[in-house]
């Protein structure tokens, strides 16, 4: 049961096992055989990233950008998202890619490496991503603009129903771009499957 399971993963946490402490942290911040305590689980978090524990890391990334039970604190959220993603880790890619299309305070704006970290999620398959990264050849922002580019990854995360990549991809159709020959009716019914997932959202 999760008594039994906090325990054991508490035995073994205190012992200096990373798994466990992840795990025991889990405990903490769900309630599970251990009373919610954010404070609690952001320690074990901790303990664990600090070990090389790759979704650690990306947890603790999440606590210091959402403040949750430590103070939010923007640049040791990303240095624990680099921490995950340059082990693999796809969601903390996609963190970090986008934090960095932004200037906060104590994690300046880089575009060239939100580019990096957007490709290394995209091509993992995260749709997100995807967009994100066909925003940023759109726009040339990070990357050459590459309409053709764009418009091959907005494709990607709209079979997948991202309503924001069949928004862009259709309006690309719509106008015509370079290397993207117009489309009219395709631009037009992509445009409209945006709209509906986004009503159907409301």
């Amino acid at each position: 049961d999760d008594d039994e399971a906090a325990r054991l993963y508490r035995q073994a946490a205190d012992q200096g096992d990373a798994c466990a402490q992840r795990l025991l942290a889990i405990c903490y911040s769900k309630g599970l055989g251990e009373p919610r305590d954010d404070k609690e689980a952001a320690r074990y978090f901790r303990l664990a990233a600090d070990q090389s524990d790759v979704n650690s890391q990306f947890k603790l990334g999440l606590l210091r950008a959402g403040g949750d039970g430590v103070p939010q604190y923007l640049a040791e959220s990303a240095r624990y998202f680099r921490l995950s993603a340059d082990q693999g880790d796809v969601n903390a890619q996609l963190q970090l890619g986008v934090l960095l299309r932004f200037d906060y305070d104590g994690v300046p704006r880089n575009l060239a490496e939100a580019a990096r970290y957007l490709r290394l999620a995209a091509d993992q398959g995260d749709t997100t991503a995807q967009y994100f990264l066909g925003l940023a050849h759109l726009k040339g922002l990070g990357v050459p603009a590459d309409a053709s580019e764009a418009a091959r990854l907005f494709r990607l995360a709209a079979d997948h129903q991202v309503p924001e990549a069949q928004f862009e991809l259709g309006r690309m159709l719509c106008e015509g771009y370079a290397d993207v020959p117009a489309d009219k009716r395709a631009g037009a019914r992509l445009v409209a499957q945006a709209a509906r997932a986004v009503e159907e959202d409301d």
